[in-house]
């Protein structure tokens, strides 16, 4: 076991921004329940489990009266066990219930088959349905399972639309599990609550009410998204009762190199030195980076820190490796063999990897929900430490100076919009394949499909309700993670692997010939852009540059749908148009974010309806700001501060959210600035940004207050997706607007 004073050398220095301890906690645990079936009851005493912790108790109750249920609770808290046990004490007890599993990644679902044919309850036949199922298994499955676990994009389009060849299992579906259930927010959330509504019909159609149990990390509205995912309501068990062992939190900063351009030394640099340090001293650490890239370096920069005795001992653990090398590795950390692993967030999720020491974060993860999931790794059972690596980003400048902030904050809220109808409508004609549509389908699919059902082109009304009329079936061409139908395909060349899609409205920002492009990790450099073809050719890529584009933005008002007097001013939300035309991009290093060249592009501009929050400063607010190109600098880096932190409000990623900022707007005929949800339709960021505004303001107003700057640096108001560049920003100008308006 560890001892506190193991790191406590290695933790000092004008580097750390805060130290303080999360104390421990003792387990709450109740007897097995009397009514679980004696099978199961046995297979967990196998196990050594006699007992369970009081919210797990809670979520078997709440299920076995029937309702919905979610599970909101902290990293290794037994999520899992809280909704297997009701799931597996009604298997065991009628042969013929059948259970459905869901999980956003391949890798969680096999995870998941294991444990459960460890647990070896005799009566419950689990099974892997998903795109890797062989043809010939695939019959055998839908007749043998009763618990089938599968993905979100496998029942929309393998199961769903085929719904005959599982009318027994539907007709006697019991439950639905949707584990990891924050990951379904935005476009790709807004998607699967769709994908479920259609299940419930199909279901009901069948002769079921299956009930649903959700887990989620911990999340500001846990209840909220159940709903919006399911439709229905449903329990919140959040009350935890795992134990936790004492936790040491550390916020490092690396050092400020030039204060007025706001650089400082590399994350990855310090996180090296951190990681060989620990592992130095025989702690078994974890450290979590954005990118494969950043992962390996880090990797390379430790071993090079340490003797080749204990350099063997470190490895880098990331998507791609097949599940026998990441067993090895797990494995090999469980025993004490491996002491460090590098590791990209794509495998932040809950896969078991043992009991470790110490946790490292390189930079904020997006949100304060996966930083505690990261950190969660660490000192399950001993004393542990988590530490976040700061990088330059706004973001992470602000809790450095902020710890509160951080460690105080409500974790965000998760939302999606199942009706929003650039994702609606597809929905709809899938629904309409699988059965006709009509009035009685409102309660299942809710009021705004059967709205939706005239708009859909193929659907034709009869006296069965509305029907399909296309000639194949329309779930394929409803893709789950994007708003767009006419997104673009981004195939790796060099294997011909499908890596994604970008929207249109995003593809020539973010997939543009020579755009250096991202993915679970890996870099990709964009080899050509087809336009008639819709796909973006990319090849594997090691170089130490990434891009960034220039674009040209314009917006106009379709309607605004609240308008409210806040904050002094006149504050908006509604429905925009955008109009966006990328011109150029840049070659920048990775090392020092300096220009190495601007490249110009000729793309075709695209137009795309969204949802924005905009305000109008009074002339109060900007007196002393109204003078060209003050004015235009002022606004420009209040809106890019704004969007620093609407992430904190909103459970998304700076690249979901666009801004405008103009000294005069056609439609307001004054100084205003907007921002919007980067997808089509919206999804319910901007209109996050409208409810919480003060706040936000409050926030922004914190992090230019804080930052050593004068005149602004990428901690600050310089955004890493700027459309001009970073050209025309005006910190102070910022700052007085926002700060007036607070004052209001």
């Amino acid at each position: 076991m560890t001892t506190v004073a193991t790191w406590d050398d290695l933790l000092a220095g004008d580097e750390l921004a805060h130290l303080s301890t999360e104390p421990a906690r003792e387990a709450r645990a109740v007897p097995l329940p009397d009514s679980l079936q004696p099978v199961l009851r046995e297979a967990l005493a196998a196990r050594g489990i006699h007992d369970l912790y009081t919210h797990q108790a809670e979520a078997y109750e709440a299920a076995r009266a029937g309702g919905h249920v979610i599970v909101t609770t902290g990293t290794a808290s037994g999520k899992t066990l809280a909704f297997n046990l009701p799931v597996l004490d009604a298997l065991a007890a009628d042969r013929h219930a059948r259970a459905l599993y869901l999980y956003p990644t391949k890798a969680l679902a096999q995870d998941q088959a294991r444990s459960l044919g460890d647990l070896g309850v005799a009566a419950v036949r689990a099974a892997i349905y998903d795109g890797d199922t062989p043809t010939e298994r695939r019959r055998q499955i839908r007749g043998w399972a009763n618990l089938v676990l599968t993905n979100p994009d496998m029942l929309h389009i393998g199961v769903l639309p085929r719904h005959d060849l599982w009318g027994d299992f539907l007709h006697n579906l019991r439950f639905v599990v949707v584990d990891e259930a924050h990951v379904y927010r935005g476009v790709f959330g807004s998607h699967v609550a769709n994908v479920l509504r259609r299940l419930r019909r199909l279901a009901r159609i069948y002769g079921a009410e299956p009930q649903f149990l959700l887990a989620s990390a911990t999340i500001a509205n846990a209840g909220e998204l159940a709903r919006a995912l399911t439709g229905e309501d449903a329990g919140v068990v959040e009350d935890d009762a795992a134990p936790r062992a004492e936790r040491t939190i550390a916020l490092w900063n690396p050092p400020l190199l030039d204060a007025e351009l706001g650089l400082r030394a590399s994350a990855l640099g310090e996180a090296s030195r951190l990681l060989a340090g620990l592992v130095g001293r025989g702690l078994r650490t974890i450290c979590f980076a954005k990118s494969l890239k950043s992962a390996e370096l880090i990797h390379r920069f430790a071993s090079d820190r340490l003797d080749a005795e204990t350099a063997q001992r470190l490895a880098p653990y990331r998507a791609g490796y097949t599940p026998q090398q990441r067993r090895e590795i797990e494995r090999r950390l469980v025993e004490g063999d491996l002491l460090g692993v590098t590791s990209t967030d794509a495998l932040e999720l809950g896969i078991d990897i043992g009991d470790l020491d110490c946790a490292i974060s390189v930079g904020f993860p997006g949100t304060v929900a996966s930083l505690r999931q990261q950190w969660g790794r660490a000192g399950r059972r001993a004393h542990g430490l988590a530490v976040l690596v700061a990088s330059e980003d706004a973001l992470d400048q602000y809790f450095m100076r902020e710890p509160p902030a951080l460690l105080e904050r409500q974790v965000e809220a998760a939302i999606l919009d199942h009706a929003n109808p650039r994702v609606l409508d597809g929905h709809v004609a899938a629904a309409a394949f699988e059965a006709p549509l009509d009035e009685s389908d409102a309660a299942t699919l809710g009021p705004e499909a059967l709205e939706r059902a005239p708009h859909v082109p193929e659907l034709r009304h009869t006296q069965s309700g509305w029907v399909w009329a296309g000639t194949d079936a329309p779930a394929p061409r409803v893709p789950l993670r994007s708003t767009s139908p006419d997104a673009f395909l981004v195939v790796d060349a060099s294997s011909g692997d499908v890596l994604g899609l970008a929207e249109q409205e995003r593809a020539y920002s973010t997939v543009h010939e020579g755009a250096v492009y991202l993915h679970l990790g890996r870099q990709y450099l964009v080899r050509e852009l087809d336009l008639a073809a819709r796909r973006a050719l990319v090849e594997p890529f090691d170089g130490d540059w990434y891009t960034q584009a220039k674009k040209e933005t314009e917006t106009s008002i379709e309607e605004a749908l609240r308008v409210e007097r806040r904050l002094g001013l006149e504050l908006s939300f509604g429905r925009v148009s955008v109009t966006e035309q990328v011109v150029a991009y840049q070659k920048k290093a990775v090392a020092d974010g300096s220009t190495l060249a601007t490249i110009p592009l000729d793309l075709p501009p695209t137009t795309f309806d969204t949802e924005a929050v905009w305000f109008v400063p009074r002339p109060h607010q900007l007196e002393g700001l109204e003078a060209m190109p003050l004015l235009l600098s002022s606004l420009h880096a209040a809106e890019h501060s704004l969007i620093a932190l609407l992430p904190l409000w909103a459970m998304c990623d700076r690249w979901d959210i666009g801004g405008l900022s103009t000294n005069l707007h056609l439609d307001t005929r004054a100084p205003t600035v907007f921002v919007y949800d980067g997808h089509a339709g919206g999804v319910g960021i901007a209109e996050r940004g409208f409810a919480q505004f003060e706040g936000w303001v409050a926030d922004t107003v914190r992090l230019l207050e804080g930052c050593p700057c004068e005149r602004g640096c990428p901690s600050c108001v310089q955004s890493p997706k700027c459309g001009n560049l970073n050209e025309f920003l005006d910190k102070a100008g910022a700052l007085t607007l926002l700060r007036r308006m607070l004052a209001s």
